[in-house]
């Protein structure tokens, strides 16, 4: 695999989009069947409330997806359909929302290539890794824009019965090494990992990767993405529903910010902002090589 340089920033649509200090991408669905019904958008009057909320809440990206990939119950979507959902978002976000660089959340080529020819959109997030058409790859490569690598086997109709692994952070890591290999050999530079969570792997999985996610920056050095908001890892263990699920997403956020990630994908915007704002706060204190040393004969 070529060299790896640590990576800090982001090229979108010729415009520098630092990530020295953390970022937030804020999930847009214009999806019926999102597994978080709250984060479901219907109608143009939704959207722009939605986009409004992004934007005054600190969003930096807004992530639009049209295929729901929630596990084991997503329905199969054209092409075509998929298409036909996307546009009048992607419309008013580029007449109405010009600044808020966009993601578009798709596993096929020919929808990241209308969403950045036609409508400018930023950066293309694919849940599948190029797993789900052989095109993707050169097609991002050529568009030059932003490529999300997600971790997962299967597809999202099949992916939770893909949950063998002898190291699930060793699989994850030998994947994306493979995977930027080869993205890098066609060209493309800016490449932005995420690893996964809920895809193809059980809770406890989820959770022995989110221990070890600081390996895969370490070795890596590309941006890191985590989509953990309100995920069944979070609300099976509490015992609660999704729409329950924010305080756990918040703590989870806190500890994927300790081991290196540099964007958060969620559905609550804010809460995940002032996540970024405390650790920040924190960061310069947390890994002092300082030990308070005490007297042998003082009380304690």
């Amino acid at each position: 695999m070529p060299s790896i340089a640590a990576q800090t920033t982001l090229r979108l649509s010729g415009k520098l989009l630092t990530l020295e200090r953390p970022i937030v991408m804020g999930i847009v669905n214009v999806t019926p069947d999102s597994f978080f019904a709250g984060s479901r958008i219907d109608g143009e009057r939704a959207l722009r409330t939605r986009l409004d909320e992004l934007v005054r809440e600190g969003a930096a990206i807004a992530d639009l997806g049209a295929y729901s990939s929630r596990p084991g119950g997503a329905d199969e979507v054209s092409p075509e359909e998929e298409m036909k959902r996307l546009r009048p978002a992607l419309q008013l976000l580029r007449d109405e929302y010009p600044t808020l660089p966009v993601s578009v959340d798709t596993f096929r080529s020919e929808v990241a290539q209308m969403a950045v020819e036609e409508y400018g959109a930023s950066i293309i997030n694919d849940i599948s890794g190029g797993g789900l058409d052989p095109e993707m790859y050169r097609t991002v490569s050529r568009l030059q824009v932003p490529y999300i690598l997600m971790h997962m086997k299967g597809n999202p109709q099949t992916m939770q019965s893909h949950t063998d692994y002898t190291d699930v952070t060793l699989e994850v890591l030998d994947y994306f090494i493979k995977r930027i290999g080869q993205l890098l050999d066609l060209g493309l530079h800016d490449i932005i990992l995420d690893p996964g969570f809920g895809f193809s792997k059980t809770t406890e999985q989820n959770y022995e990767l989110l221990a070890h996610l600081d390996t895969l920056t370490k070795i890596l050095r590309q941006p890191l993405l985590v989509g953990l908001s309100r995920k069944t890892m979070i609300y099976r263990p509490l015992g609660c529903t999704p729409e329950e699920a924010l305080g756990g997403t918040t703590f989870l956020h806190a500890l994927a910010l300790e081991r290196g990630a540099k964007i958060l994908r969620v559905h609550d915007v804010r809460p995940a902002a002032e996540a970024i704002t405390l650790y920040e706060q924190a960061r310069p204190y947390l890994h002092r090589e300082e030990h308070l040393h005490y007297s042998a004969t003082r009380p304690l």
